[in-house]
């Protein structure tokens, strides 16, 4: 895989409707759950729906926004349809979200914390995510 550093972006209209529907997507505790589970993998409405403690009329609801806005992209598998991060971007995009609540909030992670760099976020973070 090749990285590439942009230098300089000029901001077109476009990326400022794609960055606030990244906000907006974020800006509910559910849907924010969601692309972060879904950084781990693909998952089904129902399986999401248990783990986060939603019914799945709420899911569903949820799902349909994310997909609207482009965040995440459902995939037919048999008679299941499955959902995934529309880009693997999404996934580095959220986790470096995470390491920024650290420098933001450092009350997120307990002081025994340690925080990694990298690309990876802290292990509190991890615990927290995939427990909450």
């Amino acid at each position: 895989m090749v990285r590439c550093t942009v230098v300089a972006m000029t901001v077109s209209p476009s990326h400022l409707q794609a960055v606030s529907r990244l906000g907006y997507a974020l800006s509910d505790d559910v849907r924010a759950k969601i692309l972060l589970r879904l950084r781990d993998g693909e998952s089904y409405p129902s399986d999401l729906a248990a783990e986060l403690g939603v019914t799945r009329q709420v899911m569903s609801n949820q799902l349909a926004c994310l997909r609207g806005c482009g965040l995440v992209e459902a995939h037919r598998q048999g008679r299941r349809v499955g959902y995934r991060l529309s880009s693997p971007h999404l996934k580095g995009a959220l986790e470096e979200l995470l390491i920024a609540t650290r420098a933001m909030d450092p009350s997120c992670c307990d002081a025994g914390a340690e925080c990694r760099t990298g690309g990876e976020m802290c292990s509190c973070c991890i615990a927290e995510v995939a427990h909450d």
